[in-house]
């Protein structure tokens, strides 16, 4: 009994040694992240390797693990950039990015866990600077936010193309102007908006009017073909006609009194 806790320390002292060591060797995990390992005495971060991916792992106590999300995630900027014409222009917008999974590695070594500022930010900064400095306001406004957008993300990419980072998509989400510039361009949109209407009103008034004129035209050219086919033997013909039918009708009382100018007899009616 008197050599129990003898015994005892000692067991209790190893157990105590496992469990620190087990503590800082079982690494988790979680969804959407992954592990970089570094190993103390054997050449630091492993970058031949893919990184430790989800769930339990065990690792050497005396080596580290930096856990890194990459899943995709969303960056938010404002930036206060230049027009072509000097203007300071405020660009709202947005970035999607993650890191490239079997490079994560090189980016821990190279960039470090503070990536985002040290390499996204300021690319999508400098590409926003450059391509918003081609356009006028009045572009930025109203015609060219999705060529703007198209353009930024083009240029942040290339920047970004030997970072170990993988960039998705850039959002232009608003674009601000000064009130006085934003007034101006209002006030020719609506101008040019009333002289597009106007235009439109006159082609249509035009192109009614040419109708008229083709149906008048077609009328008349018919009246003077009709004309120059009636001659006074073919008028007098007809009217002969004419005299006949009239004459049988039973509702008449046909007097003949000598004969017209044209020749035709004259006839009156019961009436």
């Amino acid at each position: 009994m008197e050599r129990l806790p003898k015994i005892a320390f000692p067991i209790i002292v190893v157990v105590i040694i496992l469990f620190v060591l087990l503590a800082k060797s079982a690494i988790t995990i979680g969804s959407g992240e992954a592990g970089v390992l570094y190993k103390t005495f054997d050449g630091g971060v492993v970058t031949d390797e893919p990184p430790l991916g989800e769930g339990f792992h065990i690792i050497a106590p005396w080596n580290k693990v930096y856990i890194y999300e990459v899943r995709q995630q969303e960056l938010f900027e404002k930036m206060r950039v230049l027009s072509s014409n000097g203007l300071e222009i405020q660009i709202d917008g947005s970035a999607w990015y993650q890191p490239v999974y079997d490079d994560l590695g090189k980016l821990h070594q190279t960039l470090g866990e503070n990536y985002l500022q040290r390499v996204i930010q300021p690319a999508i900064r400098s590409a926003a600077r450059s391509v918003v400095g081609r356009y006028t306001p009045e572009q930025l406004y109203s015609t060219k936010r999705d060529a703007i957008q198209d353009e930024i993300f083009v240029e942040t990419k290339k920047i970004l193309e030997k970072q170990f980072v993988q960039l998705n998509e850039v959002l232009v989400r608003d674009v601000t102007l000064p009130p006085t510039i934003k007034e101006a361009i209002e006030r020719k949109l609506k101008q040019e908006q009333e002289s597009l209407e106007y235009e439109f009103r006159l082609v249509t008034a035009t192109k009614e009017a040419e109708k008229v004129r083709i149906e008048a035209q077609g009328k008349a050219d018919a009246n003077r073909i009709l004309s120059a086919s009636l001659t006074d033997k073919i008028l007098q013909d007809k009217g002969i006609d004419a005299t006949m039918k009239l004459s049988e009708s039973p509702n008449s009382k046909v007097i003949v009194i000598g004969s017209g100018d044209s020749g035709l007899p004259i006839i009156l009616g019961n009436q």
